[in-house]
């Protein structure tokens, strides 16, 4: 019994942390449209540099075709994207993560793509300290977070508890219905995106958005003036092409 409302509970402030994550991140998004199609091109060409320029060949190019279109990235963007994978000069893409904390011990975790490790490690420390913050080693803050995949998906005429119940086997943790948006949101761990990804599609259901995604176990409040000192290097980090997302235990 004990074991059970544990799990209640927790689940609760999960989907409550996801919830008010997944609200910051969009309100986010808006404005930041060109760099928004930069990244997501990186991310294109690399997958199609790794696994063909065929997207039915390549799940993962699919999904992130389907990321471009969800961010409305012109379909020229995206063809341009993945022809480049095929040039001979298309210089390799290296992932890259890196940890600090921003001031008033906010941790910040920093996902990359970059062709040049030695400039983006730069980048990123000259942010941490032009912004009061430090950045740390491989593993100070990661262990703050929880990396999960997810995926969103038309609503359509699907029932959210009964599509729950068919998904848990497949790894999600969460099916929860954005009425506004007409969207089922699917959350699972980060092992089991292959694995949603292939249920949904053996089911023809298109995906409108997938990514990984670290969610703070724990936030932290601020207030507003110290907010802003945190957002100065969040803003500064997410300015950097080299940079792809960046995750903070902010609240």
């Amino acid at each position: 019994m004990y074991k059970a409302l544990k799990t209640w509970v927790d689940n609760f402030f999960y989907m409550g942390r996801a919830f008010e994550f997944r609200k910051a991140r969009k309100l986010k998004r808006w404005g930041q449209m060109s760099k928004t199609f930069t990244k997501i091109g990186r991310e294109i060409t690399k997958a199609a540099k790794e696994g063909g320029p065929d997207p039915d060949a390549n799940s993962k190019l699919r999904v992130l075709i389907q990321n471009a279109k969800a961010v409305n990235m012109p379909k020229d963007n995206i063809e341009r994207a993945i022809k480049k994978a095929t040039d001979k000069n298309t210089e390799d893409w290296d992932e890259r993560v890196y940890e600090g904390y921003a001031p008033h011990g906010i941790a910040i975790l920093v996902e990359t793509l970059t062709d040049n490790p030695t400039r983006t490690v730069a980048n990123v420390r000259a942010a941490f300290n032009k912004c009061d913050g430090s950045l740390g080693t491989s593993g100070s803050v990661e262990f703050l977070f929880e990396r999960k995949c997810m995926f969103k998906i038309e609503a359509g005429d699907i029932d959210p508890e009964e599509f729950e119940l068919e998904m848990i086997d497949y790894g999600a943790e969460e099916v929860d219905l954005d009425e506004e948006e007409n969207e089922i949101i699917i959350y699972g761990q980060f092992e089991d995106f292959g694995n949603i990804q292939s249920a949904l599609d053996e089911r023809n259901i298109e995906i409108k958005e997938a990514n990984l995604e670290r969610i703070p176990m724990d936030t932290k409040s601020l207030s507003s003036e110290q907010e802003e000192e945190v957002n100065k290097l969040i803003e500064r980090l997410e300015e950097d092409d080299d940079v792809q997302q960046v995750f903070h235990t902010m609240g």
